[in-house]
């Protein structure tokens, strides 16, 4: 996700987000970096593989260049991790981060341009909150299928669920790693969390006013 701003400097880099989303949970890992270069992409992988709640066992990319790289197929083959990209030009083939770009990363952070340290370190700041926000309280629809009826497609959802409950409903999550999600989500408090994404997202705000 581009944080430019749709401003172009000429030799002055801006922030992207990195999101990540599990297609059978709806789980999401937002991660902030400086630029677009493959050792700042390579970094916020590693990071939010350990931020989920259960094993990597696949990436799917797009096709830009810092996905396309011999460090991450080296890396995901060193790791058994399955490597995949979308279509070039086919950017549904990737719809469930589109999805969460908007509905989790434009939401919290608009589309301002962010591009100096402070600002970068408060878009983390914000994540790591979103990533306990998100995940365990806010509750998602999945399409379950699509119906035709005449002229018109009639799409059917399940039942909204946070991904932490689509996680502990999963029967290829080990017992073990629901266990220690329960325990982590013993220790959240929901109105601490909105309280102080309130206030990195003024921050953040008053960084965009002060340019």
């Amino acid at each position: 996700m581009d944080h430019s701003g749709g401003i172009i400097r000429r030799g002055c880099d801006h922030a992207w987000t990195l999101c990540f989303t599990d297609i059978h949970t709806a789980w999401t890992e937002c991660i902030a970096t400086a630029n677009k270069a493959q050792v700042h992409v390579f970094a916020a992988i590693k990071q939010a593989r350990q931020r989920l709640p259960f094993a990597l066992l696949g990436i799917d990319s797009d096709n830009g260049s810092e996905f396309i790289n011999d460090q991450l197929y080296r890396y995901c083959a060193q790791e058994q991790i399955t490597f995949t990209r979308g279509r070039p030009g086919r950017k549904n083939d990737n719809a469930y981060v589109e999805q969460k770009n908007w509905s989790v990363v434009r939401h919290a952070v608009g589309y301002y341009r962010y591009d100096t340290p402070e600002q970068l370190d408060l878009l983390n700041d914000l994540y790591t909150l979103l990533h306990l926000y998100a995940n365990f309280f806010l509750p998602v629809m999945k399409l379950k299928e699509k119906v035709r009826v005449g002229s018109k497609v009639k799409r059917i959802y399940d039942q909204p669920q946070t991904p932490y409950a689509r996680v502990l409903d999963s029967p290829h999550i080990s017992e073990q790693e629901k266990a220690e999600l329960r325990e982590a989500y013993g220790y959240l408090d929901l109105l601490y969390l909105r309280r102080r994404i309130d206030e990195l997202q003024a921050q953040l705000l008053d960084t965009v006013s002060e340019q």
